[in-house]
């Protein structure tokens, strides 16, 4: 196993960690850790790539503990109040419709080629940072608007782009299934 691939489970396994320092209101934990997960993040992205230790199992598992990461994130901030459900339903079910097509696409012995479009780049990037922001301002007690407004519209506008690009796209994929 490479050394990129050992820091991303790392990173999963940061996820119970941050997941009980929200749900303990030990926030300045909740920051530290969801700090330490993105310089990790960045930190196998670049090993991997600049020492050539990209593989198949990272292509995998490098989505994986971000979706898990962020999930928890806005299931616990969620669950107590500190964002709006809505966008957590917003969020959390962009990631269930696209588990669930890559589901039926292998049912249908149609697997789907995974690589993120710019709008999901950028979807991921509005998700960080607005997590980063409201566990800031609950770690180090500030106040986050107008700041939190403008990054929950663009999380809005990316995560509806972000999921119809790819229904466009899996539907298109798909559409070539014979009817029996």
């Amino acid at each position: 196993m490479s050394i990129p691939n050992i820091i991303t489970l790392g990173r999963i396994m940061l996820v119970p960690i941050i997941v009980w320092a929200i749900v303990s209101s030990q926030m300045e934990v909740a920051f530290a850790v969801f700090l330490i997960a993105g310089i990790s993040d960045a930190v196998d992205g670049f090993l991997a790539k600049r020492f050539n230790m990209t593989s198949e199992l990272g292509a995998l598992l490098d989505p994986l503990a971000d979706k898990a990461l962020l999930v928890s994130i806005y299931l616990s901030l969620g669950i107590w109040g500190d964002i709006p459900r809505w966008i957590v339903i917003l969020v959390v079910s962009r990631d269930i419709m696209i588990v669930t097509a890559v589901i039926v696409s292998w049912l249908f012995d149609k697997p789907v080629e995974m690589r993120p479009s710019k709008v999901s780049k950028l979807n991921t990037a509005a998700q960080v940072a607005y997590a980063a922001l409201v566990l800031a301002a609950l770690a180090f007690g500030f106040k986050p608007s107008p700041y939190d407004i403008v990054l929950m519209g663009l999380v809005t506008v990316f995560t509806l782009s972000s999921v119809s690009l790819y229904l466009v796209e899996w539907l298109r994929h798909m559409s070539t299934i014979e009817a029996k």
